[in-house]
């Protein structure tokens, strides 16, 4: 097998980033239409446009399981027919109730994928490709953030029911990565270490690893089967062993969602036109935050492996600080100019911060047999924040002006660097085994 196949199997599985970024914010074309077409109120406003998201932290609950029990490539299959029927379904909702559950079954698709996605690029990835193949999946979900931004401004001004085909236009995307699902293999770690399908197993470690022998390949099948069968020990996932690990997957969630990053990305028509601008011309600036986001997650990965992960976090966190305040100090005078640089520059930090960092650390953390339970929690952290911010996000911004509610974000960014300081350990260049020795010599020492 040439490396362009593997390399699209990756491409393919990494598009369920895509579909999960042009879903996450195409609602922001959307949601003021939908506001009055309803007559909707603050609080049923904020409940349609957080479905989705609600659906997002079940699916990320529950996407272990049949990541574990159908297999990688039919989870993925399946996320990429949810998708679809979200996007026919919402574009042609014509009550508010119908709309939720449409968002909602695009959002248990967005759960599961930030589960089945990245490990099945990571499983099926040779050791020294693993970190460039296992980014494209952060790459897509900005790239669908982005042209859910071009998509939004092209189709604006169509008439009335423009918002039907905002939304209904992410069929399309959800269509050819479905095809292109049907051409992925099965994870040969899960055919023998989960199904104990060997010999299927040890087929796709050969068009994995074209030039190794026969005798590499039974070596690559001994060791997933060792590892697969290898007793836990300590009785399941929620014990004192993994006190650390399940702390720092928790609260880098949670910092990454009280950036406010989600509001901003759902709402930012609505905070360009608190300042002034036009509805077109929000809807253009919002174009901006998409290539703002495309171009500094090239920087944060490429930055990633030099730099560290800690060290990006930092430097986010001064970003966000910085942003953050700015913009709270421009709303309180009306000093409107600066928000839009501002909003760029809060994006541009967390692209290289937080958005680079997350998915990876979460990943390296946690001991090989708790991996999938670890990025389940990770993601679940992320994503219920998530929703409950975007859910209460109108009434906040209705209930305190726009300067405390970006000053409570910068708050919380400052209580990020503090929290990154003093308990985030740097992962850059250290296998997974000795990043598991080093979390367990450091609950050896708090012990």
């Amino acid at each position: 097998m040439s490396r362009n196949k593997l390399f699209l199997w990756a491409i393919t599985a990494a598009l369920a980033g895509f579909l999960f970024g042009f879903d996450t914010v195409v609602i922001s074309g959307a949601e003021q239409t939908i506001q009055g077409l309803w007559g909707l109120s603050a609080g049923v406003h904020g409940l349609a446009m957080s479905a989705a998201l609600w659906g997002t932290v079940l699916g990320s609950l529950i996407g272990s399981w049949p990541t574990d029990k159908l297999g990688r490539k039919r989870t993925l299959l399946s996320i990429g027919m949810l998708y679809l029927v979200s996007a026919i379904w919402s574009a042609l909702a014509t009550d508010v109730y119908s709309f939720i559950i449409a968002r909602f079954i695009g959002g248990l698709a967005v759960g599961i994928s930030t589960v089945a996605a990245p490990l099945f690029i990571s499983e099926i990835a040779p050791a020294k490709y693993r970190g460039r193949l296992a980014g494209m999946f952060q790459f897509n979900i900005v790239f669908g953030i982005l042209i859910a931004f071009v998509s939004n401004a092209l189709l604006g001004g169509i008439g009335e029911d423009a918002w039907r085909w905002m939304l209904g236009v992410e069929a399309i995307p959800a269509v050819v990565y479905s095809i292109m699902c049907l051409g992925l293999p099965e994870s040969p770690r899960w055919l023998i270490g989960g199904k104990n399908d060997r010999e299927g197993g040890s087929e796709v470690l050969r068009q994995i690893h074209p030039e190794s022998s026969e005798e590499e390949i039974a070596a690559k099948a001994d060791e997933i089967l060792r590892v697969a069968q290898k007793p836990t020990g300590t009785g399941g996932f929620w014990t004192k062993q993994l006190k650390i690990p399940i702390l720092l997957a928790f609260f880098i969630a949670f910092f990454n969602q009280l950036s406010g990053i989600n509001a901003i990305l759902y709402f930012a028509p609505r905070i360009f036109e608190m300042t002034g601008l036009g509805e077109k011309a929000a809807l253009l600036q919002s174009v901006g935050i998409g290539i703002t986001n495309l171009i500094f997650t090239f920087v944060g990965l490429w930055l990633i492996d030099r730099l560290g992960r800690r060290t990006l976090l930092i430097i986010g966190s001064f970003g966000y600080i910085a942003s953050l305040g700015l913009c709270s100090w421009a709303f309180t005078t009306e000093s409107f100019a600066i928000v839009p640089v501002c909003i760029f520059a809060f994006i541009a930090a967390h692209a290289v911060g937080q958005g680079a960092v997350i998915w990876v650390f979460i990943s390296e953390i946690f001991p090989n047999l708790h991996r999938a339970q670890g990025q389940s929690l990770g993601s679940f952290t992320h994503w219920i924040f998530a929703a409950l911010l975007t859910l209460f996000f109108p009434s906040m911004v209705e209930a305190f002006p726009a300067s405390v509610v970006f000053g409570f974000f910068c708050f919380m960014m400052i209580l990020q660097l503090t929290w990154v300081k003093l308990f985030v350990p740097e992962t850059k260049g250290t296998s997974l085994e000795e990043v598991e020795a080093q979390v367990e010599d450091t609950q050896r020492g708090q012990t």
